[in-house]
């Protein structure tokens, strides 16, 4: 398999290095679907330029990067091409190496429950054969290297590429039972963008189960290793922020990232739903409806941990998604992340219900987000409203993306458990309805 793997990195950085060369880069990385406030290379190079300037990067409203970020590529600047285009690689082969571990031990599990009779005999073809796991690995490395959101995101340059690199290597790491880089490594995606916090849950649930420990508060095995994760994290998120302040010498860039996150001050169009509905709002309203839309991204994390507490790999495909969607800054990287787990899931085809029409609309929307962008703001002949509706349409069909993978995931473990074909008390065809 390492020979696959090396060709598609070979043709990966091969298409990212063509476009670097090519005119289409500048027009690329002044993309709004690609490029946010908080990632645009722009505005990194700027605060380079008042940092060397001996002015701080955080005293106007331009930079919005954390200062990791802004002193990284303070020595990396002359070599961001090959930063971004390494870190896409390093996220690609720590998917690949996730994978490839999660399948291990999906195929171990399944054997166990194989010997020991526990699936229904009318459900043996829903179970995963070797030979049909073996490419998924390269798959998911193969979705994300050659995403067009990604290939697009590395070539504008957008610190989105960094974040993803950082999450890759936080999911490798717990997939690996690894507590300490687990904690590191998502302390270090949450002081980058701050919702991957709620990824914690899912990253306790699998290291949990990985270590046997029963999801039970009244053994003190569980408030013990919670105890432990949270000393790990908090610490290290501690170390990092402190870290930030030796560098920049001032608090600056808590209220210039993380309040820029939180309060959403710059109405730039994106492929998010903030941006529009804000511009909108009495200010009045602002504070309250502000609180509900932030309020998305971490109100899904308890019901889908309670329901999903035995499956932790696929809550972090469904928090991923989750953020991707409802983030207030949202760029098309962040969506590739998810999208390159959808390999993953191949054997959930069966049940899915609308993923012909999802795909049809995802794809519509990707190519007339530069169509109505080019009449609104250069032919003048639409109005943000035109935008704004591929918006909400783009993320409708995201959000339906996923809820058929949730129903589909779901319904194969009921049948696992209950068999493939259900019958009433009466002997005729029930049918199965989520509730």
């Amino acid at each position: 398999m390492a020979a696959p793997l090396t060709l598609l990195l070979i043709v990966a950085v091969t298409i990212r290095a063509a476009l670097y060369r090519s005119s289409l880069a500048d027009l690329i990385s002044e993309r709004v679907e690609v490029v946010s406030p908080l990632t645009a290379w722009k505005r990194v190079v700027e605060g380079l330029a008042l940092l060397d300037l001996g002015v701080s990067p955080y005293s106007g409203d331009v930079f919005h990067e954390t200062p990791l970020i802004i002193y990284f590529f303070h020595f990396l600047v002359d070599y961001a091409e090959i930063t971004f285009m390494l870190a896409d690689v390093i996220t690609a082969v720590a998917l690949y190496m996730t994978v490839k571990d999660y399948n291990k031990q999906v195929f171990r599990k399944q054997k166990y429950a194989l010997e020991a009779d526990r699936y229904p005999l009318d459900c043996l073809e829903l179970i995963r054969s070797p030979k049909e796991m073996y490419y998924i690995p390269l798959k998911v490395a193969m979705f994300y290297l050659l995403n067009p959101f990604t290939i697009l995101s590395c070539v504008a340059k957008s610190t989105c590429g960094l974040n993803n690199a950082v999450l890759a290597l936080f999911i490798l790491s717990t997939i690996k039972g690894n507590v300490l880089l687990s904690a590191v490594f998502l302390s270090l995606a949450t002081y980058q963008s701050i919702y991957p916090l709620t990824l914690c849950a899912a990253a306790l649930l699998y290291l949990m189960q990985r270590q046997y420990i029963p999801v039970n508060y009244r053994r003190a095995s569980f408030w013990w290793f919670i105890a432990q994760y949270a000393f790990m994290y908090l610490g290290s998120l501690f170390v990092i922020v402190c870290l930030s302040f030796f560098l920049l010498g001032s608090w600056d860039y808590l209220p210039s990232v993380y309040g820029f996150i939180l309060s959403v001050p710059d109405l730039t169009p994106n492929i998010g739903l903030f941006w529009y509905f804000f511009a909108e709002m009495f200010e009045h309203f602002r504070l309250f409806f502000l609180c509900v839309f932030q309020i998305n991204v971490f109100f899904y994390t308890i019901p889908l941990s309670i329901k999903l507490k035995e499956h932790p790999v696929f809550l972090i495909f469904m928090q991923l998604a989750v953020i991707s969607i409802f983030k207030s800054y949202p760029t098309v990287g962040d969506i590739a992340l998810y999208l390159a787990f959808l390999p993953v899931w191949s054997h959930l085809h069966r049940f899915l219900r609308n993923i012909f029409l999802v795909s049809c609309v995802l794809l519509t929307c990707s190519a007339l987000f530069p169509v109505l962008w080019h009449l609104w703001i250069y032919a003048g002949s639409a109005n943000s409203n035109f935008y704004y509706a591929i918006t909400l349409l783009f993320n409708v069909a995201q959000i339906l993306l996923v809820s058929d993978y949730f129903y589909a995931f779901l319904r194969r473990e009921h049948h696992l458990t209950y068999g493939l074909y259900l019958k009433r008390k009466d002997g005729s065809e029930a049918t199965l309805v989520l509730k």
